[in-house]
Parts: C-alpha cells; structure tokens; sequence
C-alpha cells in the first residue's frame, strides 16, 4: 500500500478550498473577458470617430483640453453610440460569465472525480466483496482526503479480518469432520460388527466403544465453551472466590491422572482474592494439567502457583520440565487444533482444542493467556484473571474481538 506523500487534508476543508477557488476563477475569467472586450469597443469607436472629433479624443487622453466644436462634435458622436454600446457590454457580460461558469464547472467535474475516484475503487471492492471475494483490496493514494484515506485504510482491514475469517473457518469445519470421524467410524464399525455377530458384546468391547463417545463428548463440549466466548456467554456468574482454593480442589480431583502420568506436583498456592466463574476456572486449571500429563509427562515434576499482582490482578501458573513449547508458536497460533507434538495423534494427543479453551475463559475475565518456555527447560503457563467487570456483565465488542485475535492455540 502506498504511502500518503503529504499530511491528508480533511474532505470538509478541500471542498471549501475548491468552492473558493472556482469562485475566483469565475469572478476572474468573466472580469478579465468583459475587461478586453470594452477595450475592443472602446478602439472601435475611435475609429470610426469624425477627423475633427478624433483629434478632440486624442487630446482628452492626452490630458489636454480641445475647442469648443471639437468637442461638442465628439460628444455627440458618443451620446448616439451610448445605446448600442451598452447593450454589448451587457451581452458581453453575459457570455463572459456563462463561459467562464462553464469552464468552472467542467474544472470542478475533473477535480471531484479526482477526489471520488477512490470511492469508485471502493464500491468495486465493495461489490467484490459482497459476491465472496474477500482477497480484494483497494490501493490508498496520496490524493486521497483524510477521510477517505482512512475508509479506505479501514475497508482493507475489514477484507482481511474476513479473508483470516473465512481461512479459519474452512480449516475449522475440516478439523472438527477430521475428530469427529474417526470415533465415530469406530463406533460405528464395532456396532455394526455386534449386530452381524462379528464381535461378541461383551464389557472390554463396550468399554472402548464408551471412551470413544467420551472424547466426542469432550470434542462437543471445547467447541461449545468456544462458541460461548465468541458469543460473549462465557462467563455468567460471577462471585467472589480465593482463586487458590479452587487451584488446589483441580489438583485433588485430578491426583489419579497425575499419578498415572508419573508427575509429582509442587505448590505454591498464595491466597489470592477475584471476582470470578469458579467452574470456568477450574475448566482452565483442569485444561492445563491434562495438556501437562500429555505433553511434559517425561519431565515427572509439576509445579503450580497462584500470585496476587499490584494491579490486583491474579496469575494462575502451570510450570513443568517437559520438552516445552516449539519455537515456531506464532506460526503454529493460527491452528485451534494444534497439538504440542505435532507426532501424536488424536488419542495421544487430545482435542488440540485445550489453550484455545483456556485462552477464552482468561479473556472472558478480562484477562489473557501466557506461554513461554523456561530457561531451565520445559514450559510455563500462566492464566492472567483482572478484577474489571460486575457479576453477569456482557463482555463488551473490544473483548469478542480481543478473542478472535488472540484465541488461536490449541
């Protein structure tokens, strides 16, 4: 996109400024033809003057003074040409101030095409919009107004926001037809292969077929909790809570995954107070630990922390020695269904929905999501919670679209 040259000026001040301009032209050009005109007359009428009269007006405008009958003579040669003189400077006044009007206004069509040219440009991108062409842009010129220089800097913003849009959603459908299909097909195949008589129905075989509908069941759920955030429903119910407690019931609960993962947790639970959705909390802490017993299980050591900020605000954190985050993480953002290791597979790996998940609750708190990787290896993460908003409060547009910029990790 080109650069503007110069500072645009405001539309409201070019207008006036043209207006003003064509106005002098006009003024100016009908001045200037009336002007030569009269001195077209003026040298007609000398020459045609009687011998004895033109020597009375060449010592007029000489400043000296004829006799009487020269004088009287050219008097009367003047007072009959007074009509008909009149009537030309008039008339040429007239066609003066039509031709220079017409001149104006045919300078003013130029320049206002000029000035709406990118509105052209605007209304085809427009169009080419509308019919599902959103790689369209419109070039910025250095002509442009203020104002149309940023409509037009906004209209490209908007067919990019569309055309990530659009990207993002293609490869959603495609993502969640790839998770879904594979259990379903299992499901499917193995019910089939009961009702043939293939497969005897027996406790180890619905056992299996139950674990698959759970992680349908765990599919459904991460894409409803996001559909939720970008509805701005997320968080409902806000209370006051100590955000440590609930840290500490998630790793309760969660002791039998842990301990089948081989990870021995530290603490260092600080109590920490926020108006907050005590189960959209216990969502993200629960998020974390599973992608921890996925991902750094090798590491055998978990550690989380809750801290109480200056600002007020809290930081939930999930720290461990696994082989932490790729190096590449802004690349991988743009994918709501990557996993950490690019080589496991939906099984091993889980939804690829987890962060995306977390992400949304901590925006949905007005806070966000931290990932980094440790000095000392493995990863960190950390759940940003502020104390803005009242209990039951619809997150704001700033906040949806907060979500949709930042809301891309798995």
């Amino acid at each position: 996109m080109k650069k503007p040259r110069f500072p645009s000026t405001p539309l409201a001040t070019l207008t006036a400024i043209v207006i003003t301009i064509m106005l002098l032209l006009s003024v100016g050009l009908t001045y200037l033809g009336v002007n030569w005109y009269a001195t077209y007359l003026e040298q007609g009428i000398t020459d045609t003057l009687p011998p004895q009269a033109a020597i009375a007006y060449k010592m007029l405008s000489e400043s000296k003074v004829p006799d009487g009958d020269s004088l009287k003579l050219l008097v009367e040669h003047l007072n009959s040409l007074t009509e008909p003189t009149d009537l030309k400077v008039q008339l040429s006044v007239l066609v003066f101030g039509l031709t220079s009007a017409l001149l104006c206004a045919l300078i003013g069509i130029f320049l206002a095409r000029r000035l709406t040219r990118p509105l052209e440009d605007l209304t085809a991108a427009a169009e080419g919009l509308k019919s599902g062409d959103f790689s369209v842009r419109v070039a910025a010129s250095y002509r442009s107004t203020r104002e149309v220089a940023s409509l037009v800097g906004t209209f490209n913003a908007l067919a990019t926001s569309l055309e990530t849009m659009e990207e993002r959603l293609r490869f959603n459908n495609m993502a969640v037809a790839h998770e879904l299909r594979t259990p379903l097909t299992i499901l499917q195949g193995s019910l089939q292969s009961m009702l043939d008589g293939v497969f005897p129905m027996d406790r180890k075989i619905i056992s299996d077929l139950l674990l698959q509908v759970e992680g349908l069941g765990r599919v459904v759920e991460d894409l409803r909790t996001l559909s939720l955030a970008i509805g701005q429903k997320l968080v409902m119910d806000r209370q006051r809570v100590d955000a440590s407690r609930l840290v500490e019931t998630v790793i309760a609960s969660a002791k039998p995954m842990l301990e089948a993962s081989k990870l021995r947790v530290e603490v260092g639970l600080k109590p920490v107070w926020i108006s907050a959705d005590s189960p959209r909390i216990r969502q993200a802490v629960l998020a974390l630990l599973e992608n921890a017993c996925r991902y750094a299980a090798e590491g055998g050591w978990l550690r989380c922390e809750t801290e109480q900020l200056a600002d007020n605000s809290v930081v939930i954190r999930v720290l461990d020695r696994g082989p932490g985050f790729p190096h590449d993480m802004d690349a991988i953002a743009i994918n709501p269904f990557w996993r950490g290791d690019s080589s496991r597979s939906r099984a091993t790996g889980g939804t690829g929905l987890g962060l995306s998940v977390v992400q949304a609750i901590a925006l949905a708190h007005g806070g966000h999501l931290e990932f980094a990787n440790r000095p000392e290896g493995g990863a960190m993460v950390a759940i940003h919670l502020t104390d803005s908003g009242i209990a039951g409060e619809p997150r704001g547009l700033a906040q949806q679209d907060a979500f949709s910029r930042q809301c891309r990790l798995c």
